[in-house]
């Protein structure tokens, strides 16, 4: 076979659906053989030789961006160009105080930005640390122990239980091998592997004859030749998918580029026509551009992007308290939007611990309460709902006792109250089943030690364990499949104890009305031998067993997750699940949980996906529930479908195999506890308590953090529309400027930051999550918000150019009459800006009120008495202090002028409550906050 030259990837046929000696003829040449490979494994030299021609077992990544560069594109914003702009103008007009400070906006706004952006590299870190590990490889009739970068393909890998696979294998041995492939695949059991060839379009969670990297051994020993290392593995084949996929804008960042384009044109458009009507007018030219450039420095919100950097951060730091860690700013308000929540099931929506549910023993049917693998619950008759005394009921005590002693397995306490497995998850199960029927293992160990056992095999289906029950009695215990174990009973256990004839039918009714519900059912079985009998074999189990009865088990969902589900409905948001497991198994869990929303869930599998067109795999995103055995390129089919389709989408997961869509998704979100390294580094959000439940928390918090936003820009925009106004009319009218630009820059810079900052700390009002989503294609500035602005730049354009006009025109002073025009502003500010905020109805917060809800009263009303008091005093200083009246030109003020600003601002209670009707969503959000 003719060899891929340097570096040059292997071909990559469908290995599964080659026999042993074909793979190896495919990887080593026709002189290779099956038996000469297990023998030797490859020489020295051929390792050398393909070790130069493949390179390292490791993860690429692309080239890292330079920091600098990565610096330099937070500049590619069109509000920091305006800003950019304007400072460089005002520098060559000689301006270098107004320069300096606006550039130090930019930069700060930058460095911000820069600070908060994840390395896209991380990653691709992450996955190479999952595949860097010590091997046990053949190689010139030696096992050696080395690092897994020193595999190369036709290596012959080693496998025992504990062992982390190193590189994509195709299996040559395998002996009772499971291997634990959730972080890949999502299915929550081992999956238990076997040789021979498959189909060719096997998915990959069913090719039992392979082994992935990451994967780990649970149980048994087996040895593979290596098919694929580095970026041609599974996994390397992910970390692809993370780099192709773009970093897509949120909506928020969407939103502030239209407006800002938006607000380009308007000042563009403004500056150019003031520029012209003063030269028209006759006016000097250095006057006129001056003017020019003091109305587009009033026309641009300055504080804006610090306002908004700020309101977002406040969100990172509540939903952190609500375990809900933020990794990239944006992701705040983009999952308070979010419409689809795309969920993985397995330890995101499940407990991610098999639990016995259901027992049929003696043709009667038992309910198992409790989850997980804590001890704590009941067995409970099915029909009576009551607690079953086990001593009374033979057959159930014989079926739990076959389950706790034909087991493998074992649980050790964690020092955090929770259990590990300690071998397979299905029989950690049915050892909690047991203790829950109030068995004590190690006391039926002591009193039914084991003498012998055939351990489970694919070929056979079942366990078995040889017990000496007493001097004189020997039983063996059997467990497996029921489609293994029925044919070889011929009789059954009766609920007394008592022998009776089998009724297989029966039982096979019962086997798929547990399968119906999700279930994965085993039977269990015994057998009497008598004492001289010490060891077991298959032939001992080929008739003769008697039926003890079935355990049903799941991953069961849990219920405060489901309280979520309800919740995000509720709120207008879909939950769709997207997972590796069964779709029988992931369906039945969508039932429990309610995510057809009253209707039937619609499950689609991964194999069904794939004979979809794109059209038909459109619609199956938008209606389907329940997405099973999908593989990491389907889930990111999905995402970018249900995307094309205006949804913001919100994925969950904590695998390997969810990284692609993790990081394509609009907020991804990762699980803290359970996740990997892999899924927390591709994810916007990390819920560190790995509940479902928190992601509603989070987004009641992005909703809230949208609403503050609103209130933000509903309160910075009117004063640069006022101040525009003014100075927009002084040109025309050949007046004196009201305004100067340096003082345009204290209110936008100073006066807007401290006044609206304390909006970002605005509590939820409790009513977030009864909302349907914002319409994600609807504008930053809504016709109602914009009617709002509006209004109230009309108020503070009379304001300022009426008190300018009539101080200048009695004292003739032009400092004094634009410190009395500006403090009149601030003062109109402070009565709108208690319009806009929820201070004042918390505070007249009717009924009796607990001391500690009065002390919260007061914490959300602290921020803006701090924000108001702080602009009370920087004002007194702009107009009071001789250095800030050198500064900004201003003039210091009596009582009576005081009194006087004070008078003339009042009209702004009227004009803002008229604001609130303009725009009644604008006003709902002042109402009295309800605490979550």
């Amino acid at each position: 076979m003719a060899k891929p030259s340097s570096l040059e990837l292997l071909p990559a046929p469908a290995w599964h659906a080659l026999s042993e000696e074909q793979a190896i003829q495919e990887l080593l040449g026709e002189e290779m053989s099956l038996a000469g490979l297990l023998e030797k494994g490859l020489s020295q030299a051929e390792v050398e030789k393909r070790q130069r021609q493949y390179g390292p077992n490791e993860l690429k990544a692309k080239a890292a961006t330079p920091a600098w560069v990565k610096f330099l594109q937070q500049f590619n914003q069109s509000l920091l160009y305006i800003l950019m702009v304007a400072g460089a103008v005002k520098a060559f007009l000689g301006s270098w105080r107004n320069a300096i400070v606006i550039w130090a906006v930019v930069v700060i706004n930058a460095l911000i930005s820069y600070i908060q952006e994840a390395k896209a590299e991380e990653a691709i870190a992450a996955l190479a640390k999952s595949v860097v590990t010590e091997v046990t490889v053949l190689r010139e009739g030696q096992k050696v122990r080395l690092p897994s970068r020193e595999l190369v393909p036709g290596d012959v890998v080693l496998l025992s239980s504990g062992d982390r696979v190193p590189a994509d294998l195709r299996l040559l041995s395998a002996r009772n091998l499971q291997v634990d492939e959730s972080a890949l695949t999502g299915e929550s059991v081992p999956v238990e592997k076997r040789l021979g060839s498959l189909p060719e379009d096997t998915p990959l969670a069913d090719r039992q004859n392979m082994a992935y990297a990451g994967s780990f051994v649970t149980f048994g020993q087996g040895a593979g030749v290596v098919v694929a290392i580095g970026n041609q593995t599974q996994t390397g084949r992910i970390s692809q998918l993370i780099e192709e996929g773009g970093s897509l804008q949120t909506p928020l960042t969407r939103k502030f580029e239209a407006f800002s384009l938006t607000l380009l044109k308007i000042i563009l458009t403004l500056a150019a026509f003031t520029f012209l009507v003063g030269l028209v007018q006759g006016q000097a030219a250095a006057s006129v551009f001056e003017a020019a450039v003091a109305l587009a420095a009033s026309a641009i919100p300055e504080g804006l992007p610090a306002v908004v950097t700020v309101t977002l951060a406040i969100g990172v730091s509540r939903m952190a308290r609500r375990h809900a860690i933020i990794r990239k700013l944006p992701a705040v308000e983009t999952l308070g939007s979010a419409t689809v929540i795309c969920s993985d099931k397995t330890g995101t929506l499940t407990e991610n611990q098999m639990t016995v549910q259901a027992i049929y023993a003696g043709s009667r049917l038992y309910r198992v309460t409790g989850s997980g693998y804590s001890p704590q619950g009941q067995i409970l008759f099915q029909e009576a709902n009551s607690p079953v005394e086990l001593r009374q009921w033979p057959a159930l005590e014989a079926c739990l006792v076959a389950g706790c002693l034909c087991n493998d397995s074992r649980l050790k306490p964690k020092d955090d109250g929770q259990w590990e497995v300690v071998g397979d998850p299905t029989e950690a199960a049915l050892l909690v089943a047991a203790q829950k029927g109030g068995l004590d293992r190690d006391d039926l160990q002591r009193r039914r030690p084991r003498l012998d056992s055939i351990p489970f095999e694919s070929e056979f289906q079942y366990m078995a364990t040889l017990h000496r029950l007493g001097p004189e009695e020997h039983c063996i215990y059997v467990k497996g499949s029921v489609e293994a174990l029925l044919p070889r009973c011929g009789s059954q256990m009766g609920p007394q104890g008592e022998i009776q004839p089998l009724e297989a039918e029966r039982i096979r009714q019962q086997v798929e009305a547990l399968a119906r519900q999700g279930l994965r059912v085993l039977a269990f079985a015994q057998k009497a031998v008598p004492p001289s009998q010490t060891q077991v074999d298959h032939s001992d189990l080929q008739e003769g067993l008697i039926f003890l009865g079935l355990q049903g088990m799941i991953d069961p969902p849990r219920p405060e997750a489901i309280a979520a589900v309800r919740s995000c409905q509720t709120a207008g948001i879909q939950v769709k699940m997207i997972t590796g497991d069964h779709v029988l198994t992931a369906q039945a869990i969508a039932e429990q949980m309610g995510l057809g929303g009253g209707k039937p869930v619609k499950a689609y599998s991964g194999r069904d996906l794939e004979q979809l067109s794109p059209e038909e795999f459109a619609t199956a995103a938008k209606e389907g529930s329940v997405f099973a055995r999908v593989v990491p390129e389907q889930k990111l089919r999905l995402v970018k479908a249900l995307q094309s389709q205006g949804q913001i989408v919100a994925m969950t997961g904590d695998g390997v195999n969810d990284a692609p869509a993790l990081k394509q998704a609009d907020v991804g979100i990762a699980m803290g506890r359970g996740g990997t390294e892999v899924a927390k580094a591709a994810a916007d959000m990390i819920l560190t308590d790995d509940n479902f439940a928190s992601i509603e928390a989070a987004v009641e918090e992005g909703r809230t953090v949208y609403n503050n936003l609103l209130k933000a820009i509903a309160f910075i925009l009117p004063v640069n529309g006022g101040e525009s106004m003014t100075l927009l009319l002084s040109v025309l009218l050949n007046r004196e400027l009201p305004i100067l630009a340096i003082q345009v820059l204290w209110l936008n810079m100073i006066n807007s930051i401290t006044m609206t900052v304390p909006l970002s700390f605005e509590p939820t009002t409790g009513r977030e999550m009864t909302q349907p989503p914002r319409d994600p294609n609807a504008n930053l500035l809504s016709p109602r918000l914009l009617q709002r602005i509006l209004l109230v730049s009309v108020f503070n354009w009379i304001l300022i150019f009426g008190v300018f006009e009539y101080v200048e025109q009695t004292t003739g002073n032009l400092n004094l009459a634009r410190s009395m025009a500006i403090q009149a502003l601030v003062i109109g500010r402070i009565f709108y800006l208690l319009s806009l905020s929820q201070a004042i109805p918390t505070l007249l917060g009717r009924g009796r009120a607990s001391q500690l809800e009065r002390h919260e009263r007061l914490m959300d009303v602290a921020a803006i008495a701090i924000g108001i008091g702080a602009a009370i005093l920087l004002q007194i200083l702009f107009s009071q202090w001789s250095l800030f009246n050198t500064l900004f030109e201003t003039a210091p003020l009596s009582w009576a002028q005081w009194g006087f600003c004070l008078l003339v601002s009042l009209p702004m209670i009227g004009v803002a409550a008229l604001a609130n009707r303009v725009d009644p969503e604008g006003a709902s959000l002042a109402r009295s906050p309800r605490k979550a």
